[in-house]
Protein backbone atom coordinates (compact mmCIF):
# COMPACT_ATOMS: atom_id res chain seq x y z
CA UNK A 1 0.00 0.00 0.00
CA UNK A 2 1.71 3.57 -1.27
CA UNK A 3 1.82 5.89 1.34
CA UNK A 4 1.76 9.06 -0.52
CA UNK A 5 0.44 8.51 -4.19
CA UNK A 6 -2.83 7.56 -5.03
CA UNK A 7 -4.23 6.60 -8.79
CA UNK A 8 -3.32 10.05 -10.26
CA UNK A 9 -0.29 11.34 -8.25
CA UNK A 10 -0.53 12.63 -4.90
CA UNK A 11 -3.45 14.57 -4.07
CA UNK A 12 -4.76 16.32 -0.60
CA UNK A 13 -6.19 19.43 1.29
CA UNK A 14 -3.14 22.06 0.21
CA UNK A 15 -1.07 23.23 3.29
CA UNK A 16 -2.37 21.08 5.51
CA UNK A 17 -2.07 17.45 4.24
CA UNK A 18 0.15 18.37 1.58
CA UNK A 19 1.87 20.60 3.25
CA UNK A 20 5.30 22.65 1.84
CA UNK A 21 7.45 20.31 3.67
CA UNK A 22 6.11 17.50 2.41
CA UNK A 23 6.11 19.10 -1.25
CA UNK A 24 9.76 19.80 -0.94
CA UNK A 25 10.85 16.29 -0.05
CA UNK A 26 8.56 14.57 -2.99
CA UNK A 27 10.65 17.24 -5.29
CA UNK A 28 14.28 16.56 -3.98
CA UNK A 29 13.19 12.43 -4.54
CA UNK A 30 11.42 12.95 -7.52
CA UNK A 31 14.10 14.63 -8.71
CA UNK A 32 17.07 11.85 -7.56
CA UNK A 33 14.79 8.93 -9.03
CA UNK A 34 13.42 10.26 -12.24
CA UNK A 35 17.48 11.84 -12.79
CA UNK A 36 19.73 9.41 -11.70
CA UNK A 37 20.88 8.15 -14.53
CA UNK A 38 21.54 10.87 -16.81
CA UNK A 39 24.96 12.89 -16.13
CA UNK A 40 24.25 16.26 -16.47
CA UNK A 41 21.97 18.95 -13.68
CA UNK A 42 18.91 17.69 -14.97
CA UNK A 43 15.45 20.03 -16.21
CA UNK A 44 12.43 19.68 -14.69
CA UNK A 45 9.37 21.63 -16.32
CA UNK A 46 6.54 23.04 -13.53
CA UNK A 47 3.36 23.34 -14.61
CA UNK A 48 -0.08 24.39 -12.89
CA UNK A 49 -3.76 25.06 -12.35
CA UNK A 50 -5.06 27.95 -11.11
CA UNK A 51 -5.73 27.27 -7.56
CA UNK A 52 -5.00 29.55 -4.48
CA UNK A 53 -2.50 27.08 -3.33
CA UNK A 54 -0.68 26.65 -6.58
CA UNK A 55 2.39 29.38 -5.80
CA UNK A 56 2.54 27.91 -2.49
CA UNK A 57 3.23 24.56 -3.83
CA UNK A 58 4.87 25.45 -6.87
CA UNK A 59 7.39 27.66 -4.57
CA UNK A 60 8.26 24.51 -2.30
CA UNK A 61 8.49 21.58 -5.27
CA UNK A 62 10.75 24.44 -6.86
CA UNK A 63 13.10 24.49 -3.89
CA UNK A 64 13.27 21.45 -3.38
CA UNK A 65 14.34 21.07 -7.14
CA UNK A 66 17.08 23.57 -6.86
CA UNK A 67 18.53 22.07 -3.83
CA UNK A 68 19.13 18.82 -5.29
CA UNK A 69 20.93 20.35 -8.01
CA UNK A 70 18.19 20.38 -10.52
CA UNK A 71 17.25 23.36 -13.17
CA UNK A 72 13.87 23.96 -13.45
CA UNK A 73 11.71 25.95 -15.90
CA UNK A 74 8.79 27.39 -14.03
CA UNK A 75 5.48 27.43 -16.97
CA UNK A 76 2.99 28.91 -14.80
CA UNK A 77 -0.75 28.42 -15.37
CA UNK A 78 -0.72 25.46 -17.87
CA UNK A 79 -2.75 22.55 -18.96
CA UNK A 80 -1.85 19.53 -17.67
CA UNK A 81 -1.29 18.01 -21.67
CA UNK A 82 0.77 21.32 -22.45
CA UNK A 83 3.42 20.27 -19.75
CA UNK A 84 3.33 16.90 -21.17
CA UNK A 85 3.96 17.71 -24.70
CA UNK A 86 6.63 20.78 -23.37
CA UNK A 87 8.48 17.81 -21.62
CA UNK A 88 8.77 15.81 -24.70
CA UNK A 89 9.66 18.84 -27.17
CA UNK A 90 12.20 20.30 -25.36
CA UNK A 91 13.70 17.30 -24.19
CA UNK A 92 13.42 17.68 -20.59
CA UNK A 93 14.61 15.23 -18.06
CA UNK A 94 11.04 15.19 -15.89
CA UNK A 95 8.56 17.39 -14.88
CA UNK A 96 5.81 17.91 -12.51
CA UNK A 97 2.20 19.07 -12.73
CA UNK A 98 0.47 20.91 -9.65
CA UNK A 99 -3.32 20.10 -9.58
CA UNK A 100 -6.02 18.32 -8.19
CA UNK A 101 -7.73 17.93 -11.72
CA UNK A 102 -11.06 18.20 -10.52
CA UNK A 103 -11.28 18.63 -7.00
CA UNK A 104 -12.72 21.82 -5.50
CA UNK A 105 -10.53 24.53 -5.23
CA UNK A 106 -8.71 23.77 -1.76
CA UNK A 107 -7.18 19.96 -2.80
CA UNK A 108 -4.13 20.38 -4.84
CA UNK A 109 -1.76 17.62 -5.90
CA UNK A 110 1.34 16.60 -7.51
CA UNK A 111 1.92 14.72 -10.37
CA UNK A 112 5.24 13.19 -12.19
CA UNK A 113 5.82 13.33 -16.11
CA UNK A 114 8.94 11.31 -17.01
CA UNK A 115 11.26 12.93 -19.96
CA UNK A 116 8.69 11.02 -22.65
CA UNK A 117 5.72 12.88 -21.43
CA UNK A 118 4.02 10.05 -19.52
CA UNK A 119 2.82 9.53 -16.33
CA UNK A 120 5.16 7.75 -14.50
CA UNK A 121 4.78 4.33 -13.57
CA UNK A 122 3.58 2.95 -10.12
CA UNK A 123 7.18 1.60 -9.35
CA UNK A 124 9.11 4.86 -9.76
CA UNK A 125 6.08 6.15 -7.15
CA UNK A 126 7.05 4.04 -5.14
CA UNK A 127 10.71 4.28 -5.51
CA UNK A 128 10.17 7.97 -4.48
CA UNK A 129 8.40 7.08 -1.32
CA UNK A 130 11.02 4.82 -0.24
CA UNK A 131 13.64 7.64 -0.88
CA UNK A 132 11.50 10.26 0.97
CA UNK A 133 11.02 8.00 3.78
CA UNK A 134 14.78 5.91 3.59
CA UNK A 135 16.51 8.81 5.85
CA UNK A 136 18.18 9.60 2.43
CA UNK A 137 17.04 12.81 1.45
CA UNK A 138 19.82 15.13 3.70
CA UNK A 139 22.31 13.42 1.36
CA UNK A 140 20.30 14.45 -2.04
CA UNK A 141 22.13 18.23 -1.68
CA UNK A 142 23.78 20.14 -4.27
CA UNK A 143 26.05 22.26 -2.68
CA UNK A 144 28.52 25.45 -4.15
CA UNK A 145 28.15 25.66 -7.90
CA UNK A 146 25.51 22.83 -8.17
CA UNK A 147 22.71 24.34 -6.63
CA UNK A 148 20.36 24.51 -9.41
CA UNK A 149 18.71 27.55 -10.99
CA UNK A 150 15.23 28.94 -11.90
CA UNK A 151 13.99 30.45 -15.01
CA UNK A 152 9.80 31.42 -15.90
CA UNK A 153 9.13 30.50 -19.11
CA UNK A 154 5.52 31.06 -19.60
CA UNK A 155 6.21 32.21 -23.32
CA UNK A 156 6.59 28.33 -23.81
CA UNK A 157 2.76 28.02 -23.79
CA UNK A 158 3.08 29.65 -27.57
CA UNK A 159 4.88 26.18 -28.45
CA UNK A 160 1.59 24.34 -27.34
CA UNK A 161 -0.65 26.70 -29.83
CA UNK A 162 2.11 26.54 -32.50
CA UNK A 163 1.16 22.40 -32.12
CA UNK A 164 -2.48 22.31 -33.07
CA UNK A 165 -2.14 25.11 -35.58
CA UNK A 166 0.69 22.96 -36.70
CA UNK A 167 -1.33 19.40 -37.32
CA UNK A 168 -4.68 21.48 -37.69
CA UNK A 169 -5.13 24.66 -39.40
CA UNK A 170 -4.51 23.83 -42.56
CA UNK A 171 -6.79 20.59 -42.88
CA UNK A 172 -9.85 23.00 -41.11
CA UNK A 173 -9.35 25.55 -43.64
CA UNK A 174 -11.22 23.24 -46.16
CA UNK A 175 -14.56 22.79 -44.48
CA UNK A 176 -17.08 25.34 -44.15
CA UNK A 177 -17.12 26.68 -40.55
CA UNK A 178 -19.38 30.10 -41.40
CA UNK A 179 -22.07 29.04 -39.18
CA UNK A 180 -20.34 26.50 -36.93
CA UNK A 181 -20.02 28.47 -33.17
CA UNK A 182 -18.76 26.20 -30.12
CA UNK A 183 -19.34 27.03 -26.45
CA UNK A 184 -16.27 26.40 -24.34
CA UNK A 185 -16.32 26.08 -20.47
CA UNK A 186 -13.08 26.32 -19.46
CA UNK A 187 -13.76 25.59 -15.58
CA UNK A 188 -11.95 28.46 -14.24
CA UNK A 189 -9.03 26.32 -14.65
CA UNK A 190 -6.10 26.02 -16.60
CA UNK A 191 -7.46 25.84 -20.14
CA UNK A 192 -8.67 29.52 -19.45
CA UNK A 193 -5.10 30.83 -20.28
CA UNK A 194 -5.12 29.17 -23.60
CA UNK A 195 -8.12 27.98 -25.34
CA UNK A 196 -9.08 31.02 -27.15
CA UNK A 197 -5.72 30.95 -28.36
CA UNK A 198 -6.22 28.01 -30.12
CA UNK A 199 -9.48 28.13 -31.51
CA UNK A 200 -8.74 31.97 -32.72
CA UNK A 201 -5.62 30.35 -34.49
CA UNK A 202 -7.83 27.50 -35.87
CA UNK A 203 -10.19 29.65 -37.22
CA UNK A 204 -13.33 28.13 -35.14
CA UNK A 205 -15.56 30.46 -34.07
CA UNK A 206 -16.48 30.46 -30.47
CA UNK A 207 -18.19 31.50 -26.81
CA UNK A 208 -16.23 30.94 -23.84
CA UNK A 209 -17.78 30.63 -20.03
CA UNK A 210 -16.00 30.32 -16.62
CA UNK A 211 -12.79 31.44 -17.57
CA UNK A 212 -12.11 34.16 -15.01
CA UNK A 213 -10.11 32.46 -12.25
CA UNK A 214 -10.03 33.78 -8.92
CA UNK A 215 -8.11 30.99 -7.10
CA UNK A 216 -11.12 29.39 -5.68
CA UNK A 217 -13.99 29.01 -8.25
CA UNK A 218 -11.63 26.65 -10.44
CA UNK A 219 -14.32 23.40 -10.81
CA UNK A 220 -16.84 25.44 -9.09
CA UNK A 221 -20.33 24.69 -10.44
CA UNK A 222 -18.61 24.14 -13.91
CA UNK A 223 -16.10 22.18 -16.43
CA UNK A 224 -17.03 19.08 -17.16
CA UNK A 225 -18.06 17.60 -13.64
CA UNK A 226 -21.13 20.32 -13.68
CA UNK A 227 -22.00 20.19 -17.14
CA UNK A 228 -26.00 21.94 -16.10
CA UNK A 229 -24.49 25.66 -17.05
CA UNK A 230 -22.92 24.94 -20.65
CA UNK A 231 -26.11 22.68 -21.35
CA UNK A 232 -28.38 25.98 -20.76
CA UNK A 233 -25.84 28.16 -22.28
CA UNK A 234 -25.22 25.88 -25.43
CA UNK A 235 -29.37 26.16 -26.14
CA UNK A 236 -30.13 29.28 -25.63
CA UNK A 237 -26.89 30.62 -27.67
CA UNK A 238 -28.18 27.77 -30.65
CA UNK A 239 -24.41 26.83 -30.16
CA UNK A 240 -23.56 23.73 -32.98
CA UNK A 241 -21.92 22.11 -30.06
CA UNK A 242 -20.66 22.99 -26.13
CA UNK A 243 -17.23 21.74 -25.00
CA UNK A 244 -16.12 21.45 -21.01
CA UNK A 245 -13.03 20.68 -19.81
CA UNK A 246 -11.72 19.76 -15.92
CA UNK A 247 -9.39 22.21 -13.88
CA UNK A 248 -6.26 20.81 -15.54
CA UNK A 249 -6.95 20.40 -18.64
CA UNK A 250 -6.87 16.70 -19.23
CA UNK A 251 -10.37 15.99 -19.75
CA UNK A 252 -13.33 16.73 -22.31
CA UNK A 253 -16.82 16.32 -21.95
CA UNK A 254 -19.17 17.23 -24.68
CA UNK A 255 -22.89 18.73 -25.14
CA UNK A 256 -24.78 18.75 -27.93
CA UNK A 257 -27.03 21.31 -30.14
CA UNK A 258 -30.19 20.13 -27.85
CA UNK A 259 -28.58 20.30 -24.58
CA UNK A 260 -27.23 16.22 -24.39
CA UNK A 261 -24.43 14.68 -23.10
CA UNK A 262 -21.72 13.60 -25.08
CA UNK A 263 -19.51 11.49 -22.52
CA UNK A 264 -15.75 9.92 -23.09
CA UNK A 265 -17.39 6.48 -24.00
CA UNK A 266 -19.46 8.96 -27.23
CA UNK A 267 -16.34 10.60 -27.81
CA UNK A 268 -14.54 7.28 -28.42
CA UNK A 269 -16.99 5.52 -30.53
CA UNK A 270 -17.46 9.35 -32.62
CA UNK A 271 -13.80 9.25 -33.16
CA UNK A 272 -12.50 5.60 -33.89
CA UNK A 273 -15.29 6.34 -36.57
CA UNK A 274 -13.35 9.02 -37.96
CA UNK A 275 -10.08 7.04 -37.38
CA UNK A 276 -11.38 4.59 -39.18
CA UNK A 277 -12.86 6.58 -42.35
CA UNK A 278 -9.76 8.10 -42.13
CA UNK A 279 -7.35 4.72 -42.52
CA UNK A 280 -6.33 6.18 -39.20
CA UNK A 281 -7.09 3.47 -36.45
CA UNK A 282 -3.87 1.98 -35.36
CA UNK A 283 -4.46 -1.85 -35.19
CA UNK A 284 -8.16 -1.47 -35.86
CA UNK A 285 -8.99 -1.11 -32.30
CA UNK A 286 -10.21 1.09 -29.46
CA UNK A 287 -9.01 1.11 -25.95
CA UNK A 288 -11.45 1.61 -22.83
CA UNK A 289 -11.68 0.51 -19.06
CA UNK A 290 -14.26 -1.95 -17.65
CA UNK A 291 -16.23 0.95 -16.34
CA UNK A 292 -16.90 1.90 -19.94
CA UNK A 293 -20.37 1.61 -20.90
CA UNK A 294 -21.90 -1.62 -22.70
CA UNK A 295 -23.20 0.40 -25.51
CA UNK A 296 -19.37 1.40 -26.42
CA UNK A 297 -18.60 -2.38 -26.98
CA UNK A 298 -21.55 -3.31 -28.93
CA UNK A 299 -20.50 -0.38 -31.20
CA UNK A 300 -17.40 -1.69 -31.55
CA UNK A 301 -19.15 -5.15 -32.31
CA UNK A 302 -21.10 -3.54 -34.84
CA UNK A 303 -18.39 -1.65 -36.76
CA UNK A 304 -16.09 -4.47 -36.93
CA UNK A 305 -14.00 -2.95 -34.79
CA UNK A 306 -11.74 -4.61 -31.94
CA UNK A 307 -12.56 -3.56 -28.38
CA UNK A 308 -9.58 -3.80 -25.21
CA UNK A 309 -10.89 -3.36 -21.59
CA UNK A 310 -8.16 -2.42 -18.71
CA UNK A 311 -8.06 -1.68 -15.23
CA UNK A 312 -9.71 1.89 -14.27
CA UNK A 313 -7.41 4.71 -14.72
CA UNK A 314 -5.94 6.48 -17.60
CA UNK A 315 -2.75 5.35 -17.08
CA UNK A 316 -3.32 1.74 -17.51
CA UNK A 317 -5.16 2.81 -20.64
CA UNK A 318 -1.91 4.69 -21.90
CA UNK A 319 0.17 1.19 -20.99
CA UNK A 320 -2.00 -0.68 -23.35
CA UNK A 321 -2.13 1.45 -25.72
CA UNK A 322 1.56 1.41 -26.00
CA UNK A 323 1.89 -2.23 -25.39
CA UNK A 324 0.29 -3.44 -28.65
CA UNK A 325 0.37 -0.09 -30.98
CA UNK A 326 -2.92 1.47 -30.35
CA UNK A 327 -3.20 4.99 -30.85
CA UNK A 328 -7.35 5.85 -29.54
CA UNK A 329 -8.27 4.93 -25.92
CA UNK A 330 -9.76 6.56 -22.91
CA UNK A 331 -12.20 6.85 -20.28
CA UNK A 332 -15.99 8.00 -19.72
CA UNK A 333 -14.80 10.49 -17.76
CA UNK A 334 -13.42 12.10 -20.88
CA UNK A 335 -9.47 10.88 -20.55
CA UNK A 336 -9.04 10.93 -23.64
CA UNK A 337 -5.68 9.57 -25.30
CA UNK A 338 -4.88 10.24 -28.87
CA UNK A 339 -1.30 8.54 -29.59
CA UNK A 340 -0.65 10.53 -32.87
CA UNK A 341 -0.14 13.89 -31.24
CA UNK A 342 0.19 13.35 -27.27
CA UNK A 343 1.28 10.61 -24.78
CA UNK A 344 -1.62 11.83 -21.79
CA UNK A 345 -5.43 13.15 -22.12
CA UNK A 346 -5.49 16.26 -23.95
CA UNK A 347 -9.01 18.03 -23.27
CA UNK A 348 -8.42 20.72 -26.31
CA UNK A 349 -6.79 18.17 -28.33
CA UNK A 350 -10.00 15.74 -27.89
CA UNK A 351 -12.57 18.35 -28.54
CA UNK A 352 -10.45 19.52 -31.56
CA UNK A 353 -10.40 15.72 -32.86
CA UNK A 354 -14.42 15.84 -32.37
CA UNK A 355 -14.79 18.95 -33.75
CA UNK A 356 -13.22 17.52 -37.01
CA UNK A 357 -15.32 14.40 -37.40
CA UNK A 358 -18.46 16.68 -37.24
CA UNK A 359 -17.29 18.72 -39.85
CA UNK A 360 -15.90 15.86 -42.09
CA UNK A 361 -19.04 14.70 -42.15
CA UNK A 362 -21.40 17.69 -42.13
CA UNK A 363 -23.52 16.56 -39.23
CA UNK A 364 -24.36 17.51 -36.30
CA UNK A 365 -22.98 16.17 -32.55
CA UNK A 366 -26.78 14.64 -31.63
CA UNK A 367 -26.56 13.07 -35.07
CA UNK A 368 -22.78 12.09 -35.12
CA UNK A 369 -23.41 10.74 -31.44
CA UNK A 370 -26.09 9.09 -32.34
CA UNK A 371 -23.41 6.05 -33.42
CA UNK A 372 -23.76 4.47 -30.10
CA UNK A 373 -26.55 3.40 -27.63
CA UNK A 374 -25.62 4.52 -24.25
CA UNK A 375 -27.23 1.43 -21.77
CA UNK A 376 -28.31 3.20 -18.79
CA UNK A 377 -26.11 2.23 -15.66
CA UNK A 378 -26.68 1.91 -12.17
CA UNK A 379 -24.06 2.37 -9.31
CA UNK A 380 -24.53 1.22 -5.78
CA UNK A 381 -21.92 1.07 -2.94
CA UNK A 382 -21.96 -1.63 -0.28
CA UNK A 383 -19.89 -0.51 3.12
CA UNK A 384 -18.12 -3.13 3.90
CA UNK A 385 -14.93 -4.01 6.47
CA UNK A 386 -11.81 -2.96 4.87
CA UNK A 387 -10.17 -6.19 5.77
CA UNK A 388 -12.94 -7.67 3.79
CA UNK A 389 -12.75 -5.74 0.20
CA UNK A 390 -11.80 -8.81 -2.09
CA UNK A 391 -13.78 -11.83 -0.28
CA UNK A 392 -16.73 -11.27 -2.46
CA UNK A 393 -14.93 -13.47 -5.15
CA UNK A 394 -14.90 -16.16 -2.78
CA UNK A 395 -18.33 -15.85 -1.62
CA UNK A 396 -20.35 -19.09 -3.15
CA UNK A 397 -24.07 -17.05 -2.32
CA UNK A 398 -22.39 -13.49 -3.98
CA UNK A 399 -21.17 -15.37 -6.70
CA UNK A 400 -23.97 -17.19 -7.46
CA UNK A 401 -26.35 -13.89 -7.91
CA UNK A 402 -24.08 -12.23 -9.70
CA UNK A 403 -23.86 -15.55 -12.37
CA UNK A 404 -27.90 -15.62 -12.41
CA UNK A 405 -28.30 -11.92 -13.01
CA UNK A 406 -25.91 -12.50 -15.94
CA UNK A 407 -27.37 -15.23 -17.60
CA UNK A 408 -30.18 -13.36 -17.20
CA UNK A 409 -29.32 -10.37 -19.33
CA UNK A 410 -27.76 -12.78 -21.75
CA UNK A 411 -25.31 -10.00 -23.53
CA UNK A 412 -27.50 -7.08 -22.89
CA UNK A 413 -26.62 -6.31 -20.05
CA UNK A 414 -24.03 -6.81 -17.55
CA UNK A 415 -22.49 -6.77 -13.92
CA UNK A 416 -19.20 -5.14 -12.56
CA UNK A 417 -17.96 -5.55 -8.68
CA UNK A 418 -15.20 -2.99 -7.92
CA UNK A 419 -13.15 -3.07 -4.60
CA UNK A 420 -12.62 1.00 -3.82
CA UNK A 421 -9.02 1.93 -3.85
CA UNK A 422 -9.00 4.80 -1.19
CA UNK A 423 -12.81 3.67 0.85
CA UNK A 424 -13.85 0.97 2.50
CA UNK A 425 -16.50 0.12 -0.29
CA UNK A 426 -17.32 -2.41 -2.74
CA UNK A 427 -18.72 -0.36 -5.76
CA UNK A 428 -22.09 -2.56 -7.59
CA UNK A 429 -22.01 -1.42 -11.33
CA UNK A 430 -25.30 -2.82 -13.07
CA UNK A 431 -25.98 -1.73 -16.75
CA UNK A 432 -29.24 -3.06 -18.76
CA UNK A 433 -31.52 -1.70 -21.16
CA UNK A 434 -34.39 -0.87 -18.29
CA UNK A 435 -32.99 1.48 -15.40
CA UNK A 436 -35.88 0.82 -13.02
CA UNK A 437 -34.93 -3.07 -13.15
CA UNK A 438 -31.12 -2.35 -12.65
CA UNK A 439 -31.58 -0.22 -10.09
CA UNK A 440 -33.39 -2.60 -8.12
CA UNK A 441 -31.11 -5.13 -9.10
CA UNK A 442 -28.06 -3.33 -7.98
CA UNK A 443 -29.26 -1.99 -4.35
CA UNK A 444 -30.01 -5.93 -3.53
CA UNK A 445 -26.96 -6.85 -4.66
CA UNK A 446 -25.40 -4.07 -2.55
CA UNK A 447 -27.41 -4.77 0.55
CA UNK A 448 -26.60 -8.85 -0.25
CA UNK A 449 -22.44 -8.08 0.06
CA UNK A 450 -22.99 -5.60 2.99
CA UNK A 451 -24.83 -8.42 4.73
CA UNK A 452 -22.24 -11.17 4.10
CA UNK A 453 -18.66 -9.06 4.41
CA UNK A 454 -19.87 -5.70 6.48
Amino acid sequence: MRKYFGTDGIRRIANTELSPELVYKVAKAGAYVLSKHTDHAPTILIGRDTRISGTLIESAMTAGFLSYGANVKILDVMPTPAVAYLTRRFKADASVVISASHNTFEFNGVKYFSNKGMKIPDELEEEIEEVMDSGKIDELTAVNDKIGVSEIRTDLLDEYVYFFRKNFEEELEQYDKENFVVAIDTANGATSVVADKIFKVLGIKHKIINDNPNGVNINDNCGSTHLEGLKKFVVENKCNLGIAYDGDGDRCLAVDENGNEIDGDKILAILSKSFKEKGILKNNTVVATVMSNLGLNKYAESNDINFVQTKVGDRYVLEEMLKNGYNLGGEQSGHVICLDYNPTGDGILTSILLIRAMLEQNATASEISSVMKAYPQVLVNAKIKNEKKDDYKNDEEIKAEIEKLEKEFSGNGRVLIRASGTEPLIRVMIEGENSEYIKEKATKLAKLIEEKLG
